[in-house]
């Protein structure tokens, strides 16, 4: 028990805790630590939270977005030191935990119904 107390040490000091509360189908902004060479930037990436996996340290959400005609996912852990920030941007209405059913479709049909009850 010991060792699993030392390890739970450490991944607590590892959480952040300046997150936003992140629910499937809002629309973020995540913003990540790209390095190029010698520089370091920050690179935005917008989409729809698609799903939320693990719990912890190892908390991560699925980003859904359509560049140039093809979909894209990412899949970022959000206590990661690569995560700069994460901005919660519209609050989507859905009824389900997993909106992997928006991989089939295009266009309009990937629109959700906005949310007025949450606060931004």
């Amino acid at each position: 028990m010991k060792a699993q107390e030392l390890i739970r040490s450490i991944e607590a000091e590892q959480l952040k805790s300046d997150l936003p509360v992140v629910h499937i189908g809002d629309t973020v902004r995540v913003g990540v630590k790209i390095k190029e060479g010698e520089k370091e930037r920050t690179q935005p990436y917008e989409g729809v939270v698609i799903a939320r996996g693990s719990a912890g340290i190892s908390q991560n959400i699925t980003v859904r977005r359509v560049f140039q005609g093809v979909g894209v996912e990412r899949v970022f852990l959000i206590h990661s030191p690569r995560i700069e920030s994460i901005k919660v941007l519209r609050r989507g209405k859905v009824r389900r935990a997993k909106l992997y059913f928006l991989r089939e479709r295009t266009g309009k049909a990937t629109r959700l119904k906005q949310r007025f009850d949450r606060p931004l």
